[in-house]
């Protein structure tokens, strides 16, 4: 990250947000509330009544990538890796978004939705990251193993504000990680990133 733009990590920066109020994140946007009912009606679809077509019917094919072919691609190239996890090369480098390499998206790699293919390429695999984007913390998007895994790869970790938080928790370097509110922005040599707000009504 460029040093004119770089913030060291800041327990005190949440409450400066103006979505921070009495403790906690707050959207902007009124939220409908289930209920008890509406809330074990969504588990019990969830459960049990899936529709049709959530699971492949065939496993899916998947292009393995190597290294030597990531170094050869030209700029702009993007590689899906997985859901969420997209591998950018800009300018010459790498960026990564919501890394998940884990088998399942869940807290427990014995329980929980399961991947429908492997990346097609591991982390040990990939060559040095300038940046990690993470857009939440869900567990399909925030993979904790594969972050320990990146750490020492990747320069430069660009999250919303408190997901900064948690991979501080887990260990990532303070100096690495630069948390962003809604609509702020920053530069990593030359490239601008924008914390964009999106409403999902």
């Amino acid at each position: 990250m460029a040093s004119e733009t770089l913030k060291a990590f800041d327990t005190h920066i949440q409450p400066q947000s103006s979505q921070w109020r009495d403790g906690k994140f707050r959207n902007r946007l009124p939220m409908h509330k289930n209920g008890l009912w509406g809330t074990l009606q969504i588990l019990w679809r969830f459960a049990f009544d899936k529709p049709a077509g959530t699971v492949p019917a065939k496993p899916i094919p998947v292009q393995a990538i190597s290294r030597a072919q990531l170094l050869a691609a030209p700029d702009r190239s993007l590689f899906r890796l997985g859901h969420s996890t997209m591998l950018l090369k800009l300018r010459g480098e790498f960026w990564l978004t919501d890394p998940v390499f884990s088998e399942r998206a869940s807290p427990f790699q014995w329980i929980g939705p399961k991947r429908f293919h492997q990346p097609p390429i591991s982390i040990a695999e990939l060559p040095p990251i300038k940046g990690v984007i993470l857009s939440h913390d869900h567990y399909d998007h925030l993979d904790h193993q594969a972050i320990l895994q990146l750490v020492g790869k990747v320069q430069h970790f660009l999250t919303p504000l408190g997901v900064g938080d948690t991979l501080v928790k887990w260990g990532v370097p303070a100096q690495k990680v630069q948390q962003l509110d809604w609509w702020q922005s920053t530069r990593v040599d030359g490239l601008q990133l924008v914390a964009r707000a999106v409403s999902l009504t």
